[in-house]
């Protein structure tokens, strides 16, 4: 199967994932016609069903033996507003030398790609394994890498995560703290504010502690690596109350901190709490903060496999301020590098796409790659 066949029928199998209930979809479908057209090509297909009956990671595995590469990427998508998209997308569309569509960039675009390029060795005997990972939910919860770090698999001596970099070799990247903190007061009157306890105004309190964290975090972390090179907090969303007339009786903050390679995000949890918690008692309120972190990222100074990436790519290794699955499958005994077709500032946008001229380019590059670290 060529590649623009495959990529048509992976946009037309929706699976976005979302923190939001409403929005979120499964991922069976995709990792199904992975599974398939993997077989074909001689590959031991293992799915490993999630918690959520809908969702699902693929380890396709070519070969055997220790060692080997991982060619990885995710097939969820983030959600979409159809309304801002010029053509439907979820139909692949071919268009001034670009292909468009949901994902045709971040990053069901790749899995093809490196389907194309496993084909020049489905009759060859491979030295070390070559194996395809495919995850669910890194859009959101990254449910899919934390299955495969409980689960201890795959293993290999390398990895490759094939997200948006323009082909620019990625050896560093930050980490993120999602945050939502809810706070409930109690409803009541407004003409009388003995009447209620103002999640509103304990929120303003909250966010200013917030506000003066992150001067501090950006006075104390800096690292020259990164074009931002300290840590960044985004006050991103918020909700409450329901009426000018009435006092607020509940309010949440939706945050997220981007964390540097080396931060202690459990101490940085910690002065989160510390300097929120305190506010239950001065108000009367109750306060919650729900979390969950994305680590931060780095390659080892000595990587065999950013090395082999620069000298195969003609680019020096560069850092980047989003998260990745690069941690997990590090923390699996692995020398990563992120390093894919198409460019971030095209992902999680209307009229997604990837350029046509950076397709047979990377299927060169996964060839020469497969071919250094399999045979």
């Amino acid at each position: 199967m060529l590649i623009m066949p495959m990529l048509q029928q992976l946009i037309a199998t929706p699976s976005i994932s979302s923190v939001n209930p409403a929005l979120d979809q499964g991922n069976r479908a995709v990792i199904e016609l992975l599974a398939g057209w993997l077989e074909d090509l001689g590959f031991t297909v293992d799915i490993m069903p999630l918690k959520d009956p809908r969702k699902a990671n693929l380890i396709a595995t070519l070969g055997s033996g220790p060692g080997g590469l991982v060619l990885a990427g995710h097939t969820d998508t983030v959600p979409c507003d159809e309304a801002r998209w010029t053509h439907n997308p979820f139909k692949l569309l071919e268009k001034d030398q670009r292909i468009y569509g949901l994902g045709t960039c971040d990053m069901k675009g790749f899995f093809p790609l490196i389907i194309e390029a496993a084909r020049q060795f489905s009759r060859q005997t491979l030295q070390q394994p070559l194996i395809v990972l495919a995850t669910a939910d890194e859009e959101s919860s990254m449910s899919g890498a934390l299955a495969l770090a409980a689960a201890g698999k795959p293993r290999a001596r390398y990895a490759l995560i094939g997200e948006p970099t323009g082909m620019k070799p990625i050896n560093m990247h930050k980490g993120i703290m999602v945050e939502k903190l809810i706070i409930e007061g109690r409803s009541g009157h407004s003409s009388d504010p003995t009447l209620g306890r103002n999640a509103m105004e304990t929120m303003h309190s909250a966010m200013g502690e917030l506000l003066s964290l992150r001067n501090e975090l950006r006075e104390k972390h800096h690292n020259p690596m990164f074009n931002v090179g300290h840590p960044t907090m985004n006050l991103g969303c918020i909700h409450g109350g329901n009426n000018p007339n009435r006092i607020c009786g509940h309010c949440e903050l939706g945050f997220e901190i981007r964390v540097l390679p080396g931060m202690d995000t459990v101490a940085l949890q910690q002065q989160i709490n510390d300097r929120i918690l305190p506010f239950r008692e001065r108000d009367g309120v109750a306060i919650s903060l729900e979390h969950y972190c994305v680590p931060a990222f780095a390659s080892g100074a000595d990587s065999t496999l950013v090395k082999m990436c620069e000298s195969l790519t003609n680019h020096t290794s560069e850092s980047v301020s989003f998260a990745t699955e690069a941690p997990y499958l590090k923390d699996l005994g692995m020398d990563v590098v992120v390093l894919g077709p198409g460019s971030v500032e095209q992902a999680h946008q209307p009229d997604e796409y990837l350029a046509i001229d950076r397709i047979q380019p990377t299927v060169d590059f996964l060839v020469q790659l497969i071919g250094r670290c399999c045979l």
